[in-house]
């Protein structure tokens, strides 16, 4: 074997094992500004949970309900019509969203895809801000929901290629967190404005959502590129540099042996994979990658998401007053805010798998309960503690599902596919939510099926077979490099397996100890 290859491997082996070796607060004192960049990239995620959870909260506003709804039986209502009209523009634009970004992520890099983004968001909340009819809303959600594609797919692929292994769990599941922050956002703003009569109670919070993309412009031009980004492009000085700005000067890593791995990462997947196109997330050991992201974050929606994206209204409908039905969904959205925060130092002491089929597990037991609790609602008590365990279930969804979703996609899929398989899995997640968003409003409106709380059994029978999924499908993925992961699905290791398989020792037996895979 050559010097020059020899030499390569010996710096991929240490690089690999100073991976391994790096502890969570020594990586933040070496990557200081990765993690703030990270941070930064997941505002654009906080307008996605912000636009979404606002119009649903909307169908509970008096104001917005006596400027578009109907009376029914001496009350204001969004028409369930109307409902899946409104609902259906954030999830469509993110299925068209997601599947048109893979092309200018890989074309112009993640900087100033999400810069054209943030320009996009800014003219369509000006349709939705001076909206004078519900189908003119309609359209301006649809437009402005075909940013929020981009932002979901940019902010996790982004964080994902510019931290060190120690902190890839905490800055991808901040993407969650940033949904979260969206959603509490847009709920504070509908609390505090609930009791406004005029039309400012829904164009004020639709003003907010300017705040997100102008702050966003403002910083992106400091930003770093993604170094695997710059590498693919065949531009090593510019991922060094990139790399230097990520890192601290007074901790830094070694930048050289940090490029040697992206390259030598890009080398393995170039060899596994010739192409980077969509078709290539179903071929080979791209296949069980993409399904296991897209059944991950699908889970979100058939699991029960919805009735959380509907907590206001589920909240009223279940015999709550609206002030109630508002303070609660404020408390919901809070506890999510918690949960998501907590699920950080559960990431440090036990796995991705580990965490999210536990998480699915007491989430099925609560929506049961929901269930068989609404053959009460007559009393007082029933309708409270439907609303608590909504809170509850919020709670741990957001310790565990919500945020190791994003963790698990990020990590699952490989490096040079990471944006399209990201974009696949979002485009079928919206998908299922223009499904529950058509079937929502239907299953909840007291003038159509009027299930309320019943429809924890539809949620929970799904969950049940979900849970079977996870069991079964969802492999280890902590502590595992980029690299590690490649090799694991290319020798088709079964996904309980993942987390105690010793790749050195079978890697010593087949190929002798001077492969370049020497992990």
């Amino acid at each position: 074997m050559k010097k020059g290859a020899l030499l390569e491997i010996d710096a991929t082996r240490d690089i690999t094992n100073a991976e391994h070796d790096l502890g969570f607060w020594a990586a933040v004192k070496q990557y200081p500004t990765a993690v703030f960049w990270a941070m930064f990239f997941c505002i654009a995620v906080i307008m996605a949970g912000f636009d979404a959870q606002l119009v649903t909260s909307f169908y509970a506003l008096p104001a917005f309900q006596q400027r578009f709804g109907n009376l029914y039986e001496g009350s204001w209502e969004i028409s369930a019509p109307w409902q899946t009209g409104l609902g259906m523009g954030n999830p469509i634009g993110q299925v068209l969203g997601a599947l048109a970004c893979g092309w200018p992520l890989e074309k112009f890099g993640r900087r100033l895809t999400l810069a054209i983004c943030c320009v996009w968001s800014i003219i369509f909340v000006f349709v939705q801000f001076f909206s004078t009819s519900i189908g003119m809303l309609c359209a301006g959600e649809i437009l402005g929901g075909l940013a929020y594609g981009f932002y979901v797919v940019i902010a996790p692929t982004y964080a994902s290629e510019i931290c060190p292994l120690a902190l890839r769990g905490v800055l991808t599941a901040s993407v969650n967190l940033a949904f979260v922050i969206g959603q509490f956002v847009a709920q504070g703003c509908a609390a505090g404005l609930e009791s406004r009569l005029d039309e400012w109670a829904y164009k004020a919070p639709f003003a907010i959502q300017w705040v997100w993309p102008v702050v966003l412009l403002i910083g992106l031009p400091f930003a770093p590129e993604s170094p695997y980004w710059l590498v693919r492009k065949n531009r090593k000085d510019d991922a060094r540099k990139a790399l230097e700005k990520l890192s601290s000067s007074k901790h830094r890593p070694d930048i050289d042996s940090v490029l040697v791995m992206i390259e030598q990462t890009d080398l393995l997947e170039q060899e596994l994979e010739s192409t980077t196109t969509y078709m290539d997330c179903f071929k080979g050991a791209n296949l069980p990658r993409t399904e296991i992201s897209i059944m991950v974050y699908l889970i979100q929606v058939i699991g029960g998401n919805p009735l959380i994206g509907y907590a206001n209204f589920f909240f009223e409908q279940a015999g709550l007053n609206s002030r109630d039905a508002f303070n609660m969904g404020v408390g919901n959205t809070a506890l999510g805010f918690v949960g998501t925060c907590l699920s950080w130092p559960l990431m440090s002491f036990f796995g991705r798998r580990t965490i999210y089929i536990t998480g699915m597990f007491f989430m099925t037991i609560l929506l049961y309960i929901i269930g068989f609790l609404d053959f009460g609602r007559s009393h007082d008590g029933a309708i409270w503690a439907q609303a608590t365990l909504m809170d509850i279930w919020t709670f741990i969804y957001q310790m565990t599902v919500g945020p190791i979703c994003f963790v698990i996609i990020s990590e699952i899929s490989s490096t040079r596919l990471r944006g399209r398989t990201i974009a696949v899995t979002t485009a079928v997640q919206a998908m299922a939510s223009i499904v529950f968003t058509v079937a929502m409003p239907y299953m909840l409106n007291s003038d159509q099926a009027d299930w309320r709380g019943k429809a924890g059994f539809l949620f929970g029978g799904i969950s049940t077979i979900c849970l079977i999924w996870c069991w079964f499908r969802i492999p280890e993925s902590r502590g595992r490099t980029f690299e590690e992961l490649d090799i694991l699905f290319e020798r088709k290791v079964p996904a309980r397996k993942f987390k105690n398989y010793d790749l050195l020792a079978e890697h010593h037996e087949e190929s002798g100890p001077e492969s370049p895979i020497n992990v």
